[in-house]
């Protein structure tokens, strides 16, 4: 399968060094659009595949399209790439909030396919929700699960509102991650230690939970127990949460991001 990725940002470009990677395609079965000239450099340093700076007749040569640009340069690309697009074409777009329908509409195809990456994507340890439309075979969805895959997890979805919940759990997911972490850092340089101190404690702890969750069967509650003992100091810091009600906050904060996403795929 040829595949042509629009935009060689962050995440275009990390999804075409994801598939050259992974040796699921060649060099010459990938191309990338891109302007700007700092970009332009970039993906020639990586070597990766060939190069654009214009939308041409290559594009009929495609199987798989991938729109990784901005939401709101959308409307100027739809402009651009419709009199490419043919009934072979396969659209897999990466843009925040934009529907199926509306990718459908703009470009005139059937076979679209919608996704949610997230940042993480971008070291091997993403997760990509997506969605398919109906007028794609089997065979080609396998195939857009494999490279979805080089770049971490993926999960099919078959409801296009579960894109948005995916999109308040993981898509968002880091950036609550990174908001704690450094909750504990900014405390535990308040307690004394260096910056460099606190952050290898805090990021240590972190990948230590991580590692025990994924390799026993235990709930996170059941973690949790493990490790707080009656009357001792996890167990007061436990209890101080739940006065507090930071699970509840957590899950009001996971509902602002919900319905903010559903906002931005209904405009």
């Amino acid at each position: 399968m040829n595949v042509l990725i629009i935009g060689g940002g962050n995440m275009g470009r990390s999804f075409a060094e994801s598939f050259l990677n992974a040796k699921i395609l060649t060099s010459k079965q990938l191309a990338v659009i891109e302007k700007d000239h700092a970009q332009i450099q970039e993906l020639h340093r990586m070597k990766i595949g060939q190069i654009y700076n214009e939308f041409d007749e290559y594009i009929t040569e495609k199987d798989l399209i991938i729109l990784a640009v901005k939401p709101q340069d959308a409307q100027s690309m739809y402009g651009k790439l419709k009199p490419f697009i043919r009934e072979h074409h396969i659209v897999l777009t990466i843009m925040a909030g934009v529907q199926i329908a509306e990718v459908s509409e703009h470009l005139g195809t059937a076979k679209v396919v919608r996704t949610m990456p997230n940042l993480p994507c971008k070291v091997g340890l993403g997760v990509t929700g997506f969605m398919v439309s109906e007028a794609i075979p089997q065979k080609d969805i396998d195939f857009i699960r494999k490279l979805l895959e080089t770049t971490g997890v993926s999960i099919q979805l078959y409801e296009e509102d579960k894109l948005n919940a995916i999109t308040a759990i993981s898509g968002s997911g880091p950036a609550y991650i990174f908001y704690f972490i450094d909750a504990m850092i900014q405390q535990a340089v308040s307690y004394g230690f260096s910056y460099t101190e606190a952050s290898k404690m805090v990021e240590q702890t972190f990948l230590g939970a991580i590692e025990l969750y994924k390799v026993n069967d235990l709930s996170c509650k059941e973690w949790m127990s493990r490790v707080a003992s009656k009357g001792g100091t996890t167990e007061a810091a436990l209890k101080h949460f739940q006065q507090t009600q930071v699970g509840d906050n957590i899950r009001k904060g996971l509902d602002a991001a919900l319905e903010r996403s559903r906002e931005l795929s209904n405009k």
